[in-house]
């Protein structure tokens, strides 16, 4: 069995962002033999078509999901990682995730650019449509849950995030922002989460 890691990365975000690529160095810094396979897509915003992306990949390179996968999602990723991993019976890592992304991304209708790569694409009310429909009640196993959340968030309510998933495994920072300052640091711990053997 090799555990398998896939990035979920945010609203207007990429695989190129901060957290992503770190993520990206530090499983190529593993013994090859210690390496699980990692898989970072570009998520397009809308959300149907994003979750589905994934799970098609996850239909075709993983065997066993629920003893191999882990998403690892941020933000919106981190609501598409837990409507997933039930889906899959799989883990996820949850970095300051989006718990009511068809509320908090209201402001955001009309015409958006990727922040990475420029790219422009519009958000309209069909969007919050299929969000609602991708919402999960409660993780119906929450011990396969990691929670990483840091109180500084200025975009997305901690305390929110605490309570949703109650009973998982969580990380409570205080400060740090949105982006989750210091994420490298606690990608060891992240990794252990997922299966993956290091520094033996």
């Amino acid at each position: 069995m090799r555990p398998t890691i896939v990035y979920l990365h945010g609203f207007r975000s990429s695989p190129q962002s901060v957290k992503a690529r770190a993520l990206v160095a530090a499983v190529e810094a593993l013994p090859a033999r210690a390496r699980p396979l990692l898989h970072v897509p570009f998520l397009r915003f809308a959300p149907r078509a994003a979750v589905d992306a994934v799970a098609a990949w996850v239909r075709a390179n993983v065997a066993d999901p629920a003893a191999e996968l882990t998403l690892v999602g941020s933000s919106l990723g981190g609501f598409y990682a837990t409507h997933l991993a039930q889906a899959l019976r799989a883990r996820a890592v949850l970095i300051n995730p989006a718990i009511r992304p068809y509320d908090d991304l209201a402001s955001y209708v009309g015409e958006q650019a990727n922040m990475y790569s420029g790219e422009t694409f519009v958000v309209t009310p069909a969007h919050f449509a299929e969000l609602r429909a991708l919402a999960v009640e409660r993780p119906a196993h929450p011990e396969r849950f990691l929670l990483m959340v840091q109180s500084g968030d200025e975009v997305l309510d901690w305390r929110e995030a605490v309570a949703f998933y109650g009973g998982a495994w969580q990380l409570v920072e205080g400060g740090g922002d949105h982006g989750f300052r210091g994420f490298e640091t606690q990608i060891p711990a992240l990794l252990r989460f997922a299966g993956v053997e290091i520094g033996s």
